[in-house]
């Protein structure tokens, strides 16, 4: 009996090897933002085998692989078209001449993960807009079980960045205007069916495509190409500034590739890199490994801002504070709720200028210890109740760990720290029906929810309201009508500026009507929280709502 056991063991170590060796080492997955390295910034399609195979043994060489840098992706340009008769999708011929296998295999040696990169369309972006004619129909278009079954079984990729040129008319040949949801759940799906539970799918999208994209894909794009210049970080870090609640269990925003190393400045980059750091993108390197500058390696190399990124809690920073031009942004570390914060001082103008928060807006108490993750050193605790000031230069950050003596519930809540059930980017707003966030001077934090009500997912949620102990609460809601808002006056002459349902999780919901039509208007409701993590939903089914500013816990 021992001895069929041993062979049984065997027999099954022989199949884990060959399984290994087909699809690459299946480890279990690491659910923080995916970090990396990319081809495209630096190289286009201008790639080939022994560029990639140097990149990843550049990766090991320089120490990044140490801190947490695993993936060799390997961009637009390695396509040499499709068998006409087979369907199968061929490698170029000069660009990798013994085909993708061996460069898979090297990767893997070195303790790394291979990612590839494919179309939702017939064509990819290289094809049709850098004239790489040789990859014509090329896409997963009509082939999403056959290309998964050649990628991730066949040749063992880790990772596939899925772009939608192909599916965009205007920037694919055959004119096609595909749905983006159908398409990137077939190819989720075509993915699923090879077996691989291993495998991280990027949605390149170019704005945030909607929520349905987190049950598809590990990360998605929330912007167009990113570019080595301080306006194209600038405008990317804006666009997902208000995008921290669709961040959340191993699904994430994706800002782009990293520019730093190349033509920034040494604040830019830090600032670059910080903040990807702190808003939990995936960080994917886009220089060349083989040549960085030490400063730029050294920037790379700092685990006090890897750790914000591939912290276990996967939360995005959220604004805090916006005063004129520059922001606060803060997230828990290590624990919800607990004592331990990090937060960033972001100063996106010309000019330099001194960025205060008050503990108490961060709801720590007692005293605070501060440390400088850039310059990798503490600072000055903050007393009891007191304000972080700090100098930030133009287009620059600073970025803190904080550990504070003891945690206060939070009792402010921003409409823009809250989750859009209908949100996305892609189409008209006031044409779908889905709300938005939208710039309003009079709101708290000068943002507001907008375009809510109409239809049962057109709604609200602040899903993570913290009770320490569980207890009644008045919620006070801070409302703005909009012209959608306002009906007519009725027949006691009173015009209505708006009127929706609080509900605490799935429970029944309170109707409060707005008494004024014009300014700020205030509605309260009472309310029982658990202890712990509650979810507080505003909906109107059938009617407009005002817009939300903010929900104040008393």
């Amino acid at each position: 009996m021992k001895q069929i056991l041993r062979l049984t063991a065997a027999f099954a170590l022989c199949a884990l090897m060959a399984a290994c060796t087909t699809r690459g080492i299946q480890e279990p997955i690491s659910k923080t933002p995916t970090m990396g390295w990319s081809s495209w910034n630096t190289y286009s399609i201008n790639i080939s085998d022994s560029l990639i195979m140097r990149q990843a043994d550049a990766m090991v060489e320089t120490g990044l692989k140490d801190v947490g840098f695993k993936y060799i992706n390997i961009d637009d340009g390695y396509f040499g078209g499709r068998d006409m008769e087979s369907g199968q999708l061929l490698i170029h011929p000069t660009r990798f001449p013994g085909g993708m296998k061996p460069v898979v295999d090297h990767i893997h040696s070195l303790g790394l993960k291979a990612g590839i990169y494919s179309d939702a369309g017939y064509n990819t972006c290289g094809n049709y807009w850098n004239r790489d004619t040789i990859a014509q129909n090329v896409g997963l278009y009509g082939h999403e079980r056959q290309d998964a079954e050649f990628f991730f079984n066949e040749l063992g990729f880790d990772f596939i960045k899925v772009d939608f040129c192909g599916g965009t008319a205007w920037q694919n040949n055959q004119r096609l205007a595909l749905d983006p949801q159908t398409r990137y759940t077939a190819i989720h799906e075509a993915i699923e069916a090879t077996g691989r539970k291993d495998v991280r799918l990027n949605v390149c999208r170019w704005d945030y495509p909607g929520t349905w994209v987190s049950d598809v894909s590990t990360s998605w794009r929330i912007s167009g190409d990113i570019s080595s210049r301080w306006q194209s970080v600038k405008g990317i870090i804006a666009q997902s500034l208000y995008l921290s609640a669709y961040a959340f269990d191993g699904h994430f925003n994706d800002m782009d590739m990293l520019e730093v190393g190349r033509t920034m400045s040494a604040e830019e980059d830090r600032t670059h890199f910080g903040m990807w750091c702190i808003m939990a993108s995936p960080l994917l390197i886009g220089c060349d490994m083989t040549n960085l500058k030490p400063e730029t390696l050294q920037l790379l190399l700092n685990e006090e801002l890897i750790a914000l990124n591939q912290d276990p809690l996967y939360l995005q920073a959220y604004v805090v504070r916006h005063d004129g031009d520059t922001y606060v942004l803060a997230k828990d570390l290590l624990e919800r709720e607990g004592l331990v914060r990090a937060a960033a001082l972001y100063n996106p103008t010309d000019d330099p200028i001194v960025i205060s928060v008050d503990m108490a807006e961060l709801c720590l108490t007692g005293e605070v210890k501060v440390r400088d993750l850039f310059a990798r050193r503490d600072l000055v605790p903050v007393a009891a109740g007191g304000t972080l000031s700090l100098a930030v230069p133009a287009h620059g950050c600073r970025i803190v760990r904080l550990e504070a003596q003891g945690r206060a519930e939070r009792t402010l809540y921003e409409a823009e720290t809250a989750y859009l059930s209908s949100y996305q980017e892609l189409y008209n707003s006031s044409v779908v029906g889905s709300a938005f966030y939208q710039a309003n001077d009079l709101a708290s934090g000068r943002m507001v929810a907008t375009g809510l009500g109409g239809t049962p997912v057109n709604d609200i949620r602040w899903r993570n309201v913290y009770s320490d102990k569980g207890s009644k609460y008045t919620l006070t809601f801070r409302c703005i009508p909009n012209a959608r808002s306002v009906t007519p006056a009725g027949r006691m002459g009173q015009a209505s500026g708006g009127s929706f349902y609080v509900a605490v999780g799935d429970g029944e919901g309170q109707m409060v009507r707005l008494a004024g039509t014009e300014g700020v208007v205030d509605v309260t409701v009472d309310v029982t929280l658990s202890a712990g993590d509650n979810e507080i939903r505003l909906y109107n089914d059938r009617g407009a709502m005002p817009d939300i500013d903010c929900m104040i816990l008393n």
